[in-house]
């Protein structure tokens, strides 16, 4: 017989046997407390044996301990029988072959509780001390085996000079093409235009940073005014990270000429010239949503200059934004501060030009820590953001004719109230005001950094794509959704009118 409906039957019994005592006792089939009460400590004999319930109506149960009789044979035999109903339990005499010749405990030492202080520690083996000693051994290996390797690569592309460019593997045209002179005014195409513009003896004026061919590319050529350099460590590692520096917004550095006296910087060539040229040339209309696509390259540029190992860029101005031929705008002549020299005279107009855009702490102590260098980059982004939004030249004061000296030395005196350029309501909005003073506050900790100002001017231009590319494929693409728009209505139109012209004509034609 099947035990499990064995068991099924004995259960149904059971509840047969207590319904009938309770309803002879006058009581009802739906008095299930009464029932189960007469479950409770009573024994009957059932198909699969006697069955005996406990207070709690639970059968007590019969059970058998087999052990191991033959070791060889695996042979299990019953070693002993417990009765549930007696609650006895017979021996039988066979022996149980414990490990250790015993029984487990009930609570084995340093098994549940392995905080207990009398727990014995065991020691690692000796074969464990020394597998783990080799583990270790083997991981400092390998870690030091990568330093010195990363430090061995290191110093090979620091001895391999991959920067250096050969003054006879540049090429140059005539001048006529690749230069333009003092005394020409700002001109300036769609077609392009000469790279990197600098400021004349006069400041009205404006010379162009001349080009040439490397491997068949054109390129911008920056001369420096030193006769050598010396290609100490730093300058070497310098050079490392300006070829290793790669973003869309900032000028490609491809390499630098050291063989005297031809010293000169190498950088990609950007045609379409500086943001200068175009900010001076009345022939261009510029709209603000070109004006903020231009900002915008100019602060991920700058963002992306002061998280790298450069840090910051401390010559920020309008001629040194150059737009190449997608209109992207790209920083330049940031970096390699051993190359960097003023060739101006001390008190010349042009030295004065060229500190229009510097900062009034930077003016007064000459150089800062780097933290304070990219606060000195954000007051020279605010006298670019002021020159994109007025179009009046750098640090534009209406109603005033100062000199660049004189703005220079009211800059750097930084008497209250401190002197900064003008703001137009009428030319750019509330919050671009807002910003520029921001920007330009004279206390270096007031100014927002980079990472911020990505964000104010997402904000302030929400409609505007990422570049001036971008926003004229997005004007295309509403060109052509409203022209299709359009044309879907006056088709609509077209066929409304022809079928009142069809009711029209079927009213007049007899029936």
């Amino acid at each position: 017989m099947n035990l499990v409906a064995g068991c099924f039957y004995d259960g149904v019994l059971l509840y047969a046997m207590a319904l009938n005592e309770t309803l002879a006792e006058g009581g009802s089939k739906k008095d299930g407390t009464r029932i189960v009460q007469k479950m409770r400590d009573r024994k009957f004999q059932g198909v699969t044996g006697l069955v005996s319930m406990d207070g709690n109506n639970d059968r007590d149960t019969d059970f058998s301990l087999w052990v191991m009789g033959d070791r060889e044979s695996g042979e299990y035999e019953v070693a002993g029988h417990y009765a549930g109903a007696e609650k006895k339990l017979n021996w039988l005499g066979r022996p149980i072959h414990w490990v250790k010749g015993a029984p487990p405990l009930d609570n084995p030492p340093c098994v549940f509780d392995v905080d207990d202080p009398s727990c014995d520690k065991t020691p690692l083996s000796t074969l464990a001390i020394v597998a783990l000693g080799t583990g270790l051994t083997l991981v400092m290996f390998g870690i030091s085996s990568f330093l010195i390797f990363r430090k061995l690569m290191l110093e090979k592309e620091l001895a391999s000079m991959l920067w250096r460019i050969r003054w006879d593997e540049l090429q140059f045209g005539n001048a006529e093409r690749y230069y333009k002179g003092a005394g020409s005014r700002l001109t300036l195409s769609l077609r392009g235009s000469s790279y990197g513009s600098l400021m004349t003896a006069h400041g009205k004026y404006q010379i162009f940073a001349n080009t040439g061919h490397f491997k068949g590319n054109v390129v911008a050529i920056k001369h420096v005014n030193k006769k050598r350099i010396e290609l100490t460590r730093q300058v070497l590692f310098e050079l490392k990270h300006m070829r290793d520096i790669q973003f869309n917004h900032l000028t490609r550095f491809i390499g630098a000429c050291i063989d005297p006296p031809n010293v000169c910087i190498v950088t990609e060539y950007c045609p379409r010239g500086s943001l200068q040229d175009i900010l001076e040339n009345e022939s261009i209309n510029l709209d603000w949503m070109f004006r903020y696509s231009l900002i915008n390259d100019i602060v991920k540029g700058m963002a992306f200059l002061h998280n790298s190992i450069i840090g910051h860029h401390g010559s920020l101005k309008s001629s040194n934004c150059v737009v190449d031929s997608r209109f992207v705008l790209k920083i330049t002549d940031y970096g390699l501060a051993s190359f960097r020299s003023s060739c101006d005279a001390e008190d010349s107009h042009a030295l004065y030009a060229k500190k229009l855009w510097t900062a009034p702490e930077l003016l007064q102590q000459g150089r800062l820590a780097p933290q304070g260098m990219q606060k000195a980059d954000v007051y020279s982004f605010s006298i670019v953001l002021q020159e994109i939004a007025l179009r009046n030249g750098p640090f534009y004061i209406e109603g005033m004719d100062l000199s660049p000296k004189e703005i220079v030395q009211k800059v750097r005196n930084s008497q209250k109230p401190f002197f900064r350029p003008s703001i137009d309501m009428g030319l750019h909005s509330e919050e671009l005001a807002v910003l520029m003073e921001r920007c330009w506050a004279q206390e270096p900790a007031e100014r927002p950094d980079f990472s911020q100002l990505k964000i104010f001017i997402r904000r302030f231009n929400k409609e505007g794509g990422t570049s001036i590319l971008d926003n004229l494929l997005s004007r295309m693409e509403q060109y052509a959704n409203n022209l299709e728009k359009l044309v879907e209505e006056r088709t609509q139109a077209y066929l409304e009118e022809k079928r009142k012209a069809e009711n029209l004509l079927y009213q007049i034609l007899p029936q």
